[in-house]
């Protein structure tokens, strides 16, 4: 009788139970993960002072006001990384965001190259919130991913959370974009 070869099925990461699993915190994937958290805590922090200067600096009361309610969100983000640090088991700790800080550069730009009151102004400024909501979105979603692989659920639910918000006010932006300022700033002369 022909010899059967024997296979030996491999199982996924995934199946892997977590103690015969190597300790995430060695690892270099943990340490990517961890740098990522730094970075969005720094850059909620910073955000939140641009999203003062972008709020008074917007003319229609609508983009204020949602410049407004971003900010309280972003106050509220940073806590929620708190609680993402807690739950892991690490000190909150801000690295120096060099991408926020490129994107809060740009709208400062913005504010000083357009004119006041105008609704080009405006329109510019949505365009550069949204490139920081884009931004937010792919790190978030980024990072909620990866604490999934890794198994840290809580964190990995926290930071969902977040990256919902985020999509929402990008998701605002785009509708008072479309509803009225890029029309009346085509009106502009």
């Amino acid at each position: 009788m022909p010899k059967v070869k024997e296979t030996t099925k491999k199982s996924s990461p995934k199946a892997k139970k977590a103690s015969e699993r190597k300790d995430m915190k060695d690892s270099p994937l943990h340490e990517f993960f961890m740098d990522g958290l730094k970075d969005m805590y720094y850059a909620e922090n910073a955000l939140v002072e641009a999203l003062k200067k972008m709020e008074k600096a917007a003319t229609s009361k609508e983009l204020k006001k949602a410049f407004k309610d971003h900010k309280s969100q972003t106050e509220k983000h940073y806590a929620q990384l708190e609680k993402v640090f807690k739950e892991l088991g690490e000190k909150p700790e801000e690295k120096e965001c060099k991408a926020m800080d490129g994107l809060i550069e740009e709208a400062e730009e913005i504010i000083s190259d357009t004119e006041e009151g105008t609704m080009t102004r405006d329109a510019a400024l949505i365009i550069a919130a949204q490139k920081v909501e884009h931004y937010e979105i792919a790190s978030y979603g980024g990072l909620a991913q990866l604490a999934n692989t890794m198994e840290h659920s809580k964190a990995a639910d926290l930071l969902g959370e977040i990256l919902e918000q985020e999509k929402e006010a990008d998701e605002l932006l785009t509708e008072i974009a479309k509803n009225s300022i890029n029309y009346e700033a085509e009106e502009e002369e």
